[in-house]
């Protein structure tokens, strides 16, 4: 599944799945796109797999958060990172595009009401977040 082909999260009770959406005290940096639970996940451009990592605020302690996951890919300075998947990749591996990353977890478990998604988002170099919908705009056309 490339991302691009998804529909976007929309609204949900936990909010919108928009960029730059509010978040109550903070902004949503990425995109949502809806996706089935167990689906692939394939890489939007070819890099180096540079981590493998819990979501923001995720205690990986905490036995009903511990086993969802991001892999962020980086090519050319930017960061593109995947939210909410099973990893299908280890660290320091080289991808092509197109190369699955890993599959849609069920984030319905945790939070009733929320849509199956993946979280994308983009950071360069400098660790800012650049509008992902531009970014997949330049990259897709």
């Amino acid at each position: 599944m490339l991302l691009v082909k998804t529909p976007p999260r929309g609204v949900d009770s936990y909010g919108s799945g928009a960029y730059l959406a509010s978040r109550g005290r903070r902004l949503h940096n990425g995109v949502d796109f809806s996706a089935v639970a167990g689906s692939d996940v394939a890489s939007l451009t070819c890099g180096k797999v540079t981590k493998i990592g819990f979501p923001y605020r995720y205690d990986p302690d905490n036995p009903a958060k511990s086993k969802y996951r991001y892999v962020e890919v980086t090519t050319d300075g930017n960061r593109l990172r995947y939210f909410y998947l099973t990893p299908a990749v280890k660290l320091g591996d080289n991808i092509k595009t197109g190369d699955i990353v890993g599959s849609v977890q069920d984030l319905t478990e945790v939070y009733k009401g929320i849509k199956n998604h993946v979280h994308f988002e983009v950071k360069n170099e400098r660790n800012n977040f650049l509008d992902p919908n531009e970014f997949l705009e330049t990259l897709h056309g």
